[in-house]
């Protein structure tokens, strides 16, 4: 049975572990460049999101990325703007629309990807020794095990 003394502690991990976390995400975002394209994390999730899945509709974008349909509209705006992000007719549903990576926004998510794996491996190497190689991959594996985690069965839909 858990302790409120265990659950303190559970807390205090769970805060480390959100602010360790954000410090990483922001300093990614700062060494790939990201800040000084004037894109959003968002934006640069969808380009992921974009490159990686092939031409998708604007709703099937919103639920893959657990954002309202508005808010993809919103970051989709400012990429399409830019040139960054086509629309296309869907050749199988006339009615709908596919989005797709242009040219342009393809060079420009290389670029930020290249930049943020280079820092990456750069300061994995400066930092993590041969002996602790084994605990960053159980911590990676970590993780992407909390990033699964669907508690909303078990609370409730929030």
């Amino acid at each position: 049975m858990r302790t409120n003394a265990d659950r303190l502690d559970t807390a205090e991990t769970a805060v480390r572990l959100a602010v360790a976390v954000k410090r990483l995400q922001a300093r990614i975002r700062e060494e790939a460049g990201v800040t000084s394209t004037g894109l959003s994390v968002a934006q640069v999730s969808i380009f992921s999101r974009l490159v990686h899945d092939g031409p998708v509709t604007a709703a099937s974008l919103a639920a893959a990325e657990h954002v309202s349909q508005q808010a993809i509209a919103q970051s989709l705006a400012g990429l399409k703007a830019g040139g960054l992000v086509s629309v296309q007719p869907d050749p199988a549903d006339g009615r709908k629309n596919l989005l797709e990576v242009t040219a342009a926004g393809r060079t420009l998510y290389e670029t930020i990807i290249s930049s943020r794996d280079d820092w990456l491996i750069e300061a994995i190497e400066s930092v993590v020794g041969p002996d602790e190689q084994a605990s960053l991959e159980q911590a990676i594996k970590l993780l992407e095990r909390l990033g699964q985690v669907d508690l909303r069965t078990r609370r409730g839909t929030r």
